[in-house]
């Protein structure tokens, strides 16, 4: 038998829990550890679709990236989305885990899920918490085997990570191959793509005006919040599945993103 909180002790020996960023709220956020797991849904957002998937597996335990809950609940009346998902995962005994921020803090954690997916090598942190602890800190930066045209990198891009759209600032005339990546609201760290001599910074959630700071300096991609970080849906399962054979571990069907495109 395993439990939940062997769940939860497994993913957090991965990305500990005191790696989250003051402001989150990972964890398990419903649910009881002791409880018997009996199947695993991954996913970005546990919505209430992600928590019917979930009673239609038989999974008891849906492990989210982003957090349901982030500021406290004074009402379970159903009038919010956040209120709705809570009520129907604990009336069917549905645990909701989150692991955020602290899996964007480890080397081979979301952003290293990023560097994967696009072909990045050499990958180190690009902007650790700590000098002495290297692996540890925010976003990734590494190469592509060889250089290329910007415009063929963004191609890449848009091909590998599977978006819609690519909002990229001016390109340079020659070569890039030095690529830094921060999945979902990753503006905070430009100065240091452009310190560590990233020729590309991507990530998501750019405002209008932000788009002027790349100045030349660097090329910024903007690629959706949701579509930056939807593969750590599979980093989620895989890490999962290659712990535990004793109740599957399913990715989600449901596209979470609530953003649409026409």
């Amino acid at each position: 038998m395993t439990t939940i909180q062997e769940v939860v002790d497994h993913l957090h020996s991965l990305a500990p829990a005191e790696l989250q960023e003051p402001y989150d709220n990972a964890g398990l956020i419903v649910g009881q550890g002791h409880v018997q797991c009996t199947g695993v849904i991954t996913c970005l957002d546990s919505t209430e679709a992600v928590i019917d998937e979930a009673i239609a597996k038989g999974c008891n335990l849906v492990v989210a990236h982003h957090p349901i809950v982030f500021a406290g609940l004074k009402r379970f009346n159903g009038d919010t989305y956040i209120q709705r998902v809570v009520m129907k995962a604990i009336a069917n005994e549905v645990a909701i885990f989150a692991i955020h921020t602290n899996l964007d803090n480890v080397l081979h954690g979301v952003n290293g899920k990023i560097a994967e997916q696009i072909g990045l090598q050499d990958v180190t942190i690009l902007a650790p918490k700590d000098p002495a602890v290297p692996d540890i800190g925010s976003g990734i930066i590494g190469s592509m085997s060889s250089a290329m045209p910007a415009l063929e990198f963004l191609k890449h891009l848009k091909n590998t990570m599977a978006v819609n759209v690519v909002k990229y600032t001016d390109v340079p005339t020659h070569d890039v191959q030095t690529i830094a990546v921060c999945g979902g609201s990753g503006g905070f760290l430009l100065g240091a793509a452009i310190g560590a001599g990233a020729d590309v910074f991507v990530t998501a959630d750019y405002k209008y005006h932000e788009y002027f700071d790349a100045d030349g300096n660097i090329v910024i991609a903007d690629i959706g919040h949701y579509e930056s970080e939807q593969f750590t849906t599979n980093l989620l399962q895989e890490i999962i599945s290659r712990k535990f054979s004793t109740f599957a571990a399913h990715c989600t069907e449901v596209r979470t993103n609530p953003v649409k495109y026409l």
